[in-house]
Parts: structure tokens; sequence; C-alpha cells
């Protein structure tokens, strides 16, 4: 069976695009790797560490294999997919249609934008459009009129 998804040259890095519509309400991918403590993910992420995903107070998903490809899936804060408890794990489903070529994207959270984005804020695609339209508002009420 082909695969709904290929990993591709994001704007923000590598992401997970749809390679053929998936329905709303579909299974993605499932968020895999190693079950282990919250603070042995603490200890990780001090030394650099990515893609933990939080199950609760006491375990966290160590998705960095590269064999993972929900660890492509890049924020956004206006998703068009979600992570979901199931089983004892993550799975990621769509929240709504999302069409071929179109990249996947779910919110990572409040915690995950005030530990990694404190410097420039967020950098996902809906950000990036909202701040491009602030400037262009800006850019033309600071203009000087022709008249001047």
């Amino acid at each position: 069976m082909p695969s709904r998804y290929r990993i591709g040259r994001s704007v923000t890095g590598l992401g997970l695009f749809a390679t053929k519509p998936i329905k709303r309400g579909a299974y993605i991918a499932a968020y895999r790797g190693r079950r282990i403590s919250t603070k042995e993910s603490d200890r990780r992420e001090a030394r650099g560490a990515r893609y933990m995903f939080a199950l609760n107070k006491k375990w966290v998903i160590d998705g960095s294999p590269r064999w993972n490809a929900a660890r492509y899936i890049n924020h956004s804060c206006r998703p068009n997919a979600k992570p979901v408890g199931r089983k004892g794990g993550i799975v990621i489903v769509a929240l709504r249609q999302i069409e071929p070529d179109e990249e996947i994207t779910y919110d990572y959270g409040r915690d995950y934008l005030k530990s990694f984005l404190v410097d420039g804020g967020c950098r996902c695609m809906a950000c990036r459009r909202k701040k491009a339209l602030l400037r262009r508002r800006m850019h033309r009420r600071t203009k000087p009129s022709a008249g001047n």
C-alpha cells in the first residue's frame, strides 16, 4: 500500500506532506519511539535532544529515531491534524480534509512555545502569514502621501 505521506522540505526545515487526500478524522501516523521517564527526558533535552512527546507527568516518548515519521510533523498555530492518546501511545489524526502536497501540522502546545520559541516567536506558516500581513499594513500606513 502506498504511503499517505512523504518527508520533504518545509519553510521550517523538514516536514511531513500528504501524498493523497486524507479525510477528516483519519489516522495519519503513530508517534513512535522509546518510552522514557520525564526525568530522563529532561536530561536528554538539557543535552540538546528534541522530539520528546509527553504522555503524562511520568512518561515521555523519545521520538528521535528517524523511522518515526511523525517526528517530521511541524508545529502550526492553525493545524490540520492533532495528537490523540491511544492505547498508551500517541497517534496523529486529521482535524479536517488534508489535500495532496499539503504539509501536515499540529499544535505543539503552550509549553513548547514558551520553552523553545522565546527568541523570535512562532515561525509556523500561519504566524508567518499574519506577520507579513501586519508588515504590509504598517508599511501602507507609514507611506507618505503624494500631496506632501
